[in-house]
């Protein structure tokens, strides 16, 4: 475990390397010891210092949620980061990409609370219960550790790879079956991925429902207004400049993201 004064030097670090767009060496090889206690708190740095400074929480990702990727982390549940106003992109708004270090696009199904979430004990029918609608959605990730050698401190710390979001209109999830969303990912018309709801925890509510009851034990709620993300259907895919993504779900629709 980390000092505080070295989880706020590690912080310092990230927050360098994602404004000067240079990313740094894995935190795990500059701090041996650190753990997923120290990344959270390192995570926690720079989110709090960005809401200092007038960003406002939009929501919650999930990150880490497929068995694939836990067995790649050695870890046995996901993680989780922070959506901020900010990271809220536009469709039909081409986006930099040398605004980041090195992105990717991942395709989910997202949650809109119509309704606070409860903590301790929530279960996917919560979830849908309190849902206003599910949409799809494009998470824009990227790593602040140098050519993504990353560990699950690494990641956690830097906020679960999350750098922004764009999501379509959707619908009211009851009368959907969530597990059995297709999704299919294109540019150029050319398929790059695809996959399924059920790739996600098994059922996106489930990896929602975890997020709110891992997040209740640090006293945050999920809230009315806001987006959960609950993790890729399909595997992620880097991005060039001049490519339009577009992700097309069965039963919600398509959203698209363009880059310069």
């Amino acid at each position: 475990m980390l000092t505080d004064r070295r989880r706020h030097e590690a912080a310092e670090l990230l927050r360098s390397a994602e404004l000067g767009v240079s990313p740094i060496a894995p935190l795990s090889e500059a701090y041996p010891g650190i753990d997923t206690e120290d990344a959270y708190e390192i995570q926690l740095v720079n989110i709090r210092r960005r809401l200092a400074d007038g960003a406002e929480v939009r929501g919650h990702k999930v990150g880490l949620s497929s068995p694939v990727m836990q067995r790649m982390m050695g870890v046995d549940e996901p993680d989780y980061g922070h959506l901020l106003h900010d990271m809220e992109l536009t469709p039909g708004v081409p986006v930099p990409v040398a605004r980041y270090c090195h992105p990717r696009v991942e395709v989910e199904v997202g949650f809109v609370l119509g309704d606070d979430l409860p903590g301790e004990g929530c279960t996917p029918e919560d979830v849908l219960a309190a849902t206003e609608r599910v949409v799809p959605a494009l998470e824009l990730i990227d790593s602040r550790i140098r050519d993504w050698r990353i560990t699950i401190a690494d990641t956690i710390a830097d906020n679960a790879s999350s750098a922004g979001f764009v999501i379509g209109e959707g619908r009211d999830p009851r009368g959907i079956d969530l597990k059995a969303v297709e999704a299919r990912l294109t540019s150029g018309g050319e398929l790059l991925a695809e996959g399924r709801g059920d790739a996600v925890l098994g059922d996106p509510a489930r990896s929602v429902a975890w997020l709110a009851r891992t997040v209740a034990r640090f006293g945050v709620p999920l809230k009315k207004g806001h987006l959960v993300l609950p993790g890729s259907c399909t595997r992620a895919v880097d991005i060039t400049p001049g490519a339009t993504f577009t992700a097309a779900f069965t039963g919600l629709g398509p959203v698209s993201l363009s880059f310069t």
